[in-house]
């Protein structure tokens, strides 16, 4: 167990150091995180009805031969299995839901849902396919050296599109009653789950067209640097996005190689924005200070997802009561 454990700690170190080397020399001040806070959208609040989670569900993956996903669903306190729901989908996860974690995806979902801010929407909190022999990711490790997350997220093709389109959402419409217009599914993810998240819309935009990118990896990992140059050669899809990144995230330094454009994650997701707008994508993003990670992302979660799920339809009619108070709980008929 000693040696387990001297390994685990070395596996760490050498993931922080290879993080700083990439990072580049840091600015004078404070940690870029340190203004980064959780707010009340992202937190339990009294009165709100809470939905449940259920899960873990195992996904046998033909795209993957030998691999499988494991998925949870946050299904509403609203939902109502009469009516068809929005879907949201999130990329790793264990780190969406993890209730202590920097994104609280839950309480988010809770909070805005019960306020009519987003639609009631199912949620799946996927993780990187593995083999069953392979360890489930971790908060601590997300799968990038236990896993098939490297090839899955990174590469610039429609496999993991294919996962989502043709393996998990057969799955979900069997079990709920979800909408069928692409206008009512988004995916979103972070780092490397970001890049897939795009990559599913922009494969998929007939089963998908919101994309929510947190830090997204559109770097040299495999390739994924290509996506501005396929945005402004392809005719525009009908895809809304918005993106996140901070200064301070990756910046391209290749452990004494030098600056190399094809690794700096900020420039990059300036580069994905920038095309997408000349395009003219529905895009919005927001530049902050933070590392490579959550912290930005987790603190603006609600604002992202209000922004890409805004479209109503809304009642104005002054005497329409349902529409000008919370959403409650739909009530469970006993049998």
């Amino acid at each position: 167990m000693k040696s387990l454990s001297m390994m685990t700690l070395s596996a760490a170190l050498a993931a922080t150091t290879a993080t700083l080397l990439a990072q580049g020399p840091q600015p004078p001040g404070p940690s870029p995180n340190s203004q980064y806070r959780l707010g009340p959208d992202s937190m339990p609040q009294e009165g709100v009805p809470k939905g449940e989670i259920r899960g873990p569900f195992t996904l046998p993956s033909r795209v993957y031969p030998g691999t499988q996903h494991t998925y949870w669903v946050y299904v509403p306190a609203q939902y109502d299995p009469t009516v068809p729901a929005s879907l949201m989908i999130f990329n790793d996860g264990q780190a969406f839901k993890n209730p202590d974690g920097d994104l609280r995806a839950p309480n988010v979902l809770d909070n805005l849902i019960y306020r009519r801010e987003i639609p009631v929407m199912l949620t799946v909190f996927i993780d990187p396919g593995r083999t069953p022999k392979q360890p489930e990711p971790t908060l601590q490790e997300w799968g990038d050296h236990t896993t098939n997350r490297p090839t899955e997220y990174n590469t610039p093709d429609d496999k993991y599109a294919r996962v989502i389109t043709e393996e998990l959402m057969p799955a979900l419409y069997k079990d709920y009653n979800i909408s069928r217009d692409p206008d009512r599914h988004g995916i979103g993810g972070a780092s490397s789950g970001a890049i897939a998240a795009f990559a599913v819309a922009w494969e998929r935009p007939d089963d998908f067209r919101k994309v929510l990118s947190i830090v997204g990896s559109f770097v040299n990992i495999r390739g994924g640097y290509v996506y501005p140059e396929r945005v402004l050669q392809s005719p525009r899809k009908p895809i809304r996005i918005f993106l996140c990144d901070g200064r301070n995230d990756n910046r391209g330094f290749r452990n004494g190689a030098g600056y190399d454009q094809k690794w700096d994650w900020f420039y990059q997701n300036i580069r994905l924005m920038k095309a997408l707008m000349q395009r003219g994508y529905d895009v919005n993003y927001a530049w902050g200070m933070n590392l490579h990670g959550q912290k930005m992302g987790g603190a603006i979660l609600p604002d992202m997802m209000r922004w890409l799920w805004r479209d109503g339809p809304v009642s104005t009619d002054p005497n329409d009561m349902v529409e000008r108070g919370f959403r409650e709980p739909v009530i469970k008929k006993t049998p």
